[in-house]
């Protein structure tokens, strides 16, 4: 069996508790060794083997797959935040489906989650935002153009933006011309809920700057909307007026 687990956004109690049971059950991980916190494999049982898949291809991990199986161990595929946003597990499931190979996945706690949960902010704030847009910006690998960052700019909601801390000036330039005025509230959340974790509060003008400014050039989720302001309205559900199936409004 293998089991594709998402370690959640950096802090060792972020990992939930099905995936830390998995980890110390696994006699093999393969685990995202540039981006997920190496203390989770302090969860791991005496003789597993541990590969780090940032030095290999998708051909090299199939392989250590293939030969777990053989072998009839248990494999943990361990993924930064939730393996669902952009960890590149549907080519892996694709090669397991052609070998014959059952797996299962353990969501985890995304790094957008953990960078809100860092600023004490909600993303979808009565009045203010209702909709949340994660994406990245188009580099190495590329974005199709209705998915560009200038056209969902246009929206003018909350969005978290992954992979894009190295093309700041391209993207400030995108959200501007997009919709974002340059004034709109930004932050940049440097591996968020890490013990070294950076934050930044600045606006989409100065995004490109403030990064600059405080040595932060990876692994980085940038922000952007009002949601990140002070201004909202209070939520309907909790109105004293408002009549809900649970109680009646005054």
């Amino acid at each position: 069996m293998i089991n594709f687990v998402g370690a959640g956004p950096g802090a060792v109690d972020l990992i939930t508790v099905r995936g830390q049971k998995l980890l110390s059950q696994a006699d093999v991980i393969i685990y995202a060794g540039s981006l997920v916190n190496k203390q989770l494999l302090d969860y791991k049982k005496e003789g597993c083997e541990v590969h780090d898949s940032a030095y290999m291809t998708l051909e090299e991990v199939v392989a250590v797959v293939k030969s777990a199986e053989s072998e009839n161990k248990m494999t943990v595929r361990l993924h930064t935040g939730d393996a669902s946003i952009y960890g590149a597990i549907r080519e892996q499931m694709r090669e397991f489906d052609k070998l014959g190979f059952q797996y299962k996945v353990t969501p985890g706690v995304s790094s957008f989650c953990g960078a809100a949960s860092s600023l004490n902010a909600e993303y979808t704030l009565p009045e203010v935002s209702q909709s949340v847009i994660i994406t990245r910006m188009a580099g190495r690998t590329p974005v199709p153009e209705r998915e560009s960052i200038r056209s969902y700019a246009a929206h003018q909601t909350s969005m978290a933006i992954f992979l894009s801390t190295g093309l700041l000036e391209g993207l400030v330039e995108e959200l501007i011309s997009g919709g974002y005025s340059k004034d709109t509230k930004a932050a940049i959340v440097y591996k968020a809920t890490w013990d070294d974790e950076k934050i930044v509060r600045c606006t989409v003008s100065t995004l490109a700057q403030s990064a600059k400014d405080n040595d932060i050039t990876k692994t980085a989720l940038i922000l952007v909307g009002e949601f990140l302001g002070e201004a909202f309205e209070r939520s309907k559900l909790y109105d004293p007026s408002f009549t809900t199936e649970f109680r009646e409004g005054v």
